[in-house]
């Protein structure tokens, strides 16, 4: 699916499909982390079972208001202590598979929002 945001300042979601995530037209085959204020990093796992706190205490200091937790193909839920850092700095979490947190993305960063999306391939 083809997906252009109205207007953002940071990365946008050009695409999706079966393992691969398009930024700003670019095909990524890895998971990843992006925000609306203009961060773009390989979020280092590739697999649901190999998260932890450290994957996620990464958008701390990012300036985020809330983080979009693409989980793959699949929803599931991240284990709460995995997400305590964020919850300790009023960051919000929401989880949603990875094709409907691009989808999010797009739509809260073209309304001008503080976002990160965190996602899974």
């Amino acid at each position: 699916m083809k997906l252009q945001a109205d207007r953002a300042l940071g990365p946008t979601i050009t695409g999706y499909g079966e393992g691969w995530i398009a930024v700003n037209g670019e095909q990524v085959r890895t998971s990843v982390l992006i925000s609306s204020m203009g961060h773009r990093l390989d979020w280092h796992s590739m697999r649901f079972e190999d998260l932890g706190p450290e994957h996620f205490s990464t958008m701390l200091n990012w300036g985020a208001e809330l983080v979009l937790f693409g989980s793959g193909s699949h929803f599931r839920r991240p284990k709460h202590e995995w997400l305590a850092a964020l919850y300790e700095n009023r960051i919000g979490v929401e989880t949603m598979d990875t094709q409907a947190a691009c989808r999010t993305y797009n739509f809260l960063a073209g309304e001008g929002r503080k976002v990160v999306a965190a996602l899974m391939v």
